[in-house]
């Protein structure tokens, strides 16, 4: 069993040591038909770095011949492939561009646009990939609407667009985290305004209550009324949009502390009267 185990290992080492032999030469090899049909290959069987390098070492010898179509498509995609999505969509862009009638045009552009969707970073940071994958994305949807491509498409477009949402909703809610209230009430209105449809609508309006609430219940006895009566009118929107909050609870809260400090004021002013 031990000799079986030792004969099998250094077995497949010869097999590893010859292809990648083979492979050397293919790589020193002159004769740019040989290097071509086996890039294919090697694309074939999902050997796609391999496959990359052939097609980088030929792609100039095939310019302005019928085969260079084939050759750059294969080439952005074993970019694609191999997660090297900036030269993807280079790839792919020139591919569209060179190749307009071509029948890979159409997967090309939405090639060139998934290239930007897998360069875009987590919310936090810079967006201008996301913002490109969103418009390369909404040209392939409005040039190739019946494409088989295009319901990922769409996941992918409100999947991009919903990013930049929450980009936009963080923005403007660390206006109240810095306890800058009413230049929170300004980024939150703005935000709901710009986005309706939005995920994050039922947070910017919450947040919107949260900072007029400070402002409110810190304002000074002549203005404090009015702001107190305007935060009764946030609280019922959201409560008519949003019946089953998720900040019920917080929100019912400052509700009683509302109408508790209300019924004070108001109480003073029949004193007063």
């Amino acid at each position: 069993m031990i000799n079986f185990h030792k004969y099998f290992i250094i077995f497949s080492f010869t097999i590893i040591f010859f292809s990648c032999s083979e492979y050397q030469k293919l790589l020193n090899s002159e004769d740019v038909s040989v290097k071509y049909k086996a890039a294919e290959k090697l694309y074939n069987e999902a050997e796609y770095r391999k496959a990359n390098r052939l097609f980088e070492m030929i792609a100039p010898k095939y310019r302005g011949k019928p085969q260079a179509e084939r050759v750059i498509f294969f080439l952005a995609d074993t970019y694609m492939k191999t997660k090297s999505y900036l030269l993807s969509a280079y790839e792919f862009e020139k591919f569209t561009k060179s190749y307009p009638k071509s029948q890979k045009v159409q997967e090309a552009l939405f090639l060139e646009a998934k290239s930007y969707y897998f360069l875009s970073p987590e919310f936090s940071l810079d967006q201008d990939d996301t913002q490109t994958a969103l418009d390369k994305l909404q040209i392939f949807i409005n040039k190739f609407p019946k494409s088989k491509f295009i319901e990922e498409a769409n996941i992918l477009v409100i999947e991009m667009q919903t990013k930049l949402e929450k980009k936009d909703f963080e923005i403007s809610k660390q206006y109240y985290t810095i306890r800058d209230y009413k230049s929170a009430i300004k980024a939150l209105d703005n935000f709901i305004a710009n986005y309706p449809g939005t995920p994050f609508r039922e947070g910017a309006m919450y947040y919107e209550f949260l900072a007029s609430y400070e402002i409110a219940i810190n304002s000074i006895y002549e203005k404090q009324e009015k702001r107190l009566q305007d935060l009764l009118l946030l609280y019922a929107n959201i409560m008519r949009y949003y019946p089953e909050t998720i900040y019920s609870e917080d929100l019912n809260s400052k509700y009683k502390k509302i109408n508790d400090i209300l019924q004070s004021l108001q109480n003073k002013n029949s004193i007063t009267i």
